[in-house]
């Protein structure tokens, strides 16, 4: 196998040969304006429109901050420790 046929997986990955196959029902979260996106403080880069993550309930408050996640996988690695997922924020 080459590196360009691996598939990087990860909590909610997407990466596939075929995107329809990859989505596996999920709505994508990458829609929105510029000022509606945020990234995943989970998976730290990941773009996702806060918006949707409100609509979908995909998103913590902590510290009077809140904290938007680019899948259902992401709420609970960062409610086991919020403070370190917090801090990729910053």
């Amino acid at each position: 196998m080459t590196t360009s046929d691996q598939v990087t997986s990860s909590c909610c990955n997407t990466n596939s040969a075929d995107p329809v196959d990859a989505s596996q029902g999920r709505e994508n979260l990458l829609t929105g304006t510029n000022d509606d996106t945020t990234s995943c403080p989970v998976m730290v880069g990941s773009p996702v429109s806060k918006a949707a993550a409100v609509s979908r309930g995909l998103f913590r408050d902590y510290e009077d901050q809140r904290y938007y996640f680019c899948c259902a996988g992401c709420g609970p690695t960062f409610d086991s420790d919020p403070a370190k997922y917090a801090a990729n924020m910053i």
